[in-house]
């Protein structure tokens, strides 16, 4: 038998385990079923074992096969739009809402990695660095609106201080995030993984999931087995394909691209990142970039619209890390990749619910290391009866593309074509 195998990561080739869980073949029953093995489906499934339920996921593919085990690896507090969006456009009480859930799913991350003692690689501290003054100065407002929350870990840097973490003159100053991070991004899916099935859960990959029977017991119907069970998380994001068909209208693949270099001496790792934090750029088309457990420099960046693969990631990402670290021109780059998240119009996630037993959340628009740990946690509760938290996400309205199928990722391209000049021009 084909197995699906994850991408060509530098993740995958140091992964911890490499076992592959068995397919499903038979038809089995549960209390609940979790529809995808990335960071939603994960965090929802080892909260809801914790809670003594006998649960089950189905996965499609690998364990962290998407964009769980293929990201930055950075731990970014908040979500992809800020406090001060959501308050403007859907009210105070949403606003403070979110904001007292915003800085949680770092926390709930860090308790796991705790807890069951998962090796993924744990670094302290993530920086936001500008790249003219107009950045800047929102850093400076960003720092003021997440201490309005109750959030305190940040530290404003001056062109100076920037300087004492990221070995560039490309910045202007920026903000650290002292409680934020980074990780092996699938170390801790498959850690979290092991972590369930030690507290009695399974996995089984290699298994899609083909249609979900709407009922008083749903019935999830893979393509060689089924599982019927009482509740129903469905958390396949950018690569979930028709099984929530109204959601898919309002919400978009897209990819970004990651190279790795080989490991670097030691005194060039403390030339680029003497505090061995993770860097993003403030600009809306970002660069991502941080040193790996082993020494490499892990750099990202780039957007490409409807999840199109580029036919060369190295000369996408290349040019932006030499423009960043213009020493590492004669570096040999190990790894290179690509990976699809998934786009809502208002960047903020989708979480609702189906006939009240089948819950979803995805379109995390590009913070999802942090948000889907928060998300796995809210599902949980609501499941459990403490929907509060869940039902505040699952209150924002969210609205298609516009464009339909056919235009909505030209037009969205254009937009982002709009944003990279301001960018460029500083306003």
């Amino acid at each position: 038998m084909n197995h699906v195998s994850h991408t060509g990561s530098y993740y995958a080739a140091s992964a911890n385990d490499k076992v592959q869980r068995s397919k499903l073949t038979e038809d089995i029953t549960a209390d609940i079923c979790v529809v995808g093995s990335g960071f939603t489906g994960l965090s929802s499934a080892l909260h809801l074992a914790e809670k003594g339920f006998k649960v089950v996921v189905v996965e499609g593919s690998r364990i962290g096969f998407g964009a769980s085990g293929r990201n930055g690896g950075q731990l970014v507090n908040s979500y992809s739009r800020d406090m001060d969006f959501i308050e403007r456009n859907y009210g105070k009480h949403v606003s403070t809402e979110m904001g007292q859930m915003a800085f949680e799913g770092s926390r709930i991350i860090k308790r796991l990695i705790n807890d069951y003692d998962i090796k993924c690689d744990l670094r302290p501290g993530g920086v936001f660095a500008a790249c003219n003054n107009k950045q800047l100065d929102e850093m400076a407002e960003k720092q003021k609106l997440w201490a309005k929350h109750g959030y305190h870990e940040t530290e404003l840097l001056s062109a100076s201080d920037i300087q004492n973490h990221v070995g560039t003159e490309r910045y202007v100053g920026g903000l650290l995030d002292k409680a934020g991070g980074h990780i092996h991004p699938l170390n801790l899916a498959l850690g979290e993984a092991a972590a369930f099935e030690k507290l009695g859960g399974i996995i089984y990959e290699d298994s899609i999931v083909v249609d979900i029977v709407h009922g008083k017991k749903a019935v999830i119907k893979t393509d060689s087995g089924s599982v019927t069970a009482d509740f129903v998380v469905v958390a396949g994001n950018a690569y979930l394909e028709g099984l929530l068909p109204k959601q898919q209208k309002q919400s978009m693949p897209c990819g970004t691209q990651i190279i790795t270099t080989e490991v670097l001496p030691e005194a060039m790792q403390k030339q680029l990142l003497p505090t061995d934090v993770c860097v993003e750029d403030c600009n809306y088309l970002l660069d991502y970039f941080r040193l790996s457990g082993d020494g490499r420099l892990i750099y990202g960046g780039g957007t490409t619209y409807g999840a199109r693969e580029p036919s060369k990631i190295e000369s996408i990402i290349i040019p932006k890390m030499l423009k960043t670290f213009p020493q590492l021109k004669d570096v040999k780059i190990d790894y290179a990749w690509t990976g699809n998240f998934l786009l809502t119009l208002m960047r903020l996630p989708q979480f609702g619910r189906i006939n009240d037993n089948v819950y979803y959340a995805q379109g995390y628009s590009g913070h999802g290391v942090t948000s889907t740990h928060l998300a796995g946690k809210v599902i949980a509760d609501a499941i459990t009866g403490q929907a509060e938290r869940f039902d505040v996400f699952a209150g924002l309205p969210q609205y298609p593309f516009p464009g339909g199928r056919l235009f909505k990722t030209p037009y969205t391209a254009m937009g982002a074509w709009y944003y990279q000049m301001r960018d460029k021009l500083g306003i």
